[in-house]
């Protein structure tokens, strides 16, 4: 059986390569020893920080990749 290649190819959505280099950035810092834990804390912390009308990392981190 074969599988037919594509050249389709996929791009990141604006913001996410910032919001990942974030989360490294603070895995590095903080050495979790649960590491899923860590940055689902880390995921909630911005949420929350979004939903409370301050910075929205996505969107800053859109407008630092343009």
């Amino acid at each position: 059986m074969s599988i037919a290649s594509s050249n389709t190819s996929m791009r990141v959505p604006a913001g996410f390569r910032n919001l990942l280099e974030g989360l490294a950035r603070e895995v590095l810092r903080e050495q979790p020893t649960n590491v899923v834990a860590f940055a689902a804390q880390h995921f909630q912390k911005l949420l929350e920080q979004r939903e409370a009308g301050g910075i929205d990392p996505v969107a800053w981190g859109a407008m630092l990749e343009d």
